[in-house]
């Protein structure tokens, strides 16, 4: 009955809360209500579920008929046009706590911090540095040749820019279920964003963020056939690797997870799970 009750109330709270992740997760104007906020705040999978969305629009530019360099350069103005650079303020914090000597009470002081120092400055620039190459890579996979048909055969149509806009859903997907993993598991270093996200909810609601993540591997599947089950392993496994680590850096330096780490742990999964899904393809 409990668990009937409880499935009941996430499907009486997904038309809100998906309104609160589009509004948290990206730039689109929707769910700024305070009823969006909380059904969004108790609702972890709705983080994946939008990475669906966000996945598919940022794939866009790749598939532009222009060179390769001009596409990814649209790849990472799309990403934050559309998801905003609020994450990159977690990466920046980030990375001038870990420059910090001291303890974890010096280094979340470091975190409220607004100026930029040297370990910030180092981080963003791999982030983007990361997004970019790896829009690169995706941009020429896009646009390369078609498959060369059998002989007698009618020409076969490439599965490259498939395979380009899979790799992207599944890195955003898996990024965004990486980041609400770490929610459910997670522990707040102090009161701010990450104890209004993870105060809410419990491990147990990470199953329900791992179902809604699993239809990515079936839209990757019929986009390139069984090449697919390289990447959606791959992609996976490299987001889930950083959300783990940042997971225990974030206890052992900080005292627990914040939003900074959060959205560090987006932007870093991100970008991992891009360029594992670049590697699968053109390597196995």
């Amino acid at each position: 009955m409990a668990l009937i009750a409880a499935l009941a109330a996430a499907l009486r709270d997904a038309p809100a809360a998906l309104r609160g992740a589009l509004g948290f997760l990206t730039r689109i104007p929707v769910g700024s209500d305070a009823a969006a906020w909380e059904a969004f705040s108790r609702s972890p999978w709705s983080l994946p579920a939008v990475g669906y969305l966000v996945g598919a629009l940022v794939a866009l530019p790749l598939l532009a008929p222009v060179p390769a360099p001009t596409a990814a350069l649209g790849f990472v103005v799309g990403v934050y046009a559309l998801t905003g650079i609020t994450h990159l303020d977690g990466v920046a914090d980030l990375g001038d706590a870990a420059v910090v000597h001291g303890d974890a009470d010096a280094r979340r002081e470091v975190l409220k911090d607004a100026a930029l120092g040297v370990g910030g400055t180092v981080a963003l620039t791999l982030v983007l540095l990361g997004l970019a190459t790896a829009g690169l890579s995706l941009a020429r996979i896009a646009g390369s040749s078609p498959v060369t048909p059998v002989a007698g055969s009618s020409p076969a149509p490439s599965a490259a820019p498939a395979a380009a806009v899979a790799i992207v859903v599944l890195a955003e997907v898996g990024a965004k279920a990486a980041t609400a993993t770490l929610v459910c598991v997670g522990d707040a270093a102090h009161e701010g964003l990450g104890s209004a996200l993870a105060d809410g909810v419990a491990p147990r609601d990470a199953l329900a963020v791992l179902v809604v993540a699993t239809p990515a591997a079936a839209l990757a599947w019929a986009a390139v056939g069984s090449s697919a089950v390289a990447l959606v392993a791959v992609a996976f496994v490299a987001a889930f690797g950083v959300a783990a680590a940042l997971c225990r850096w974030s206890a052992r330096r900080l005292g627990g997870i914040s939003g900074d780490v959060l959205g560090a742990t987006t932007e870093l999964a991100r970008v991992a799970a891009l360029h594992a899904g670049v590697i699968a393809w053109t390597r196995f």
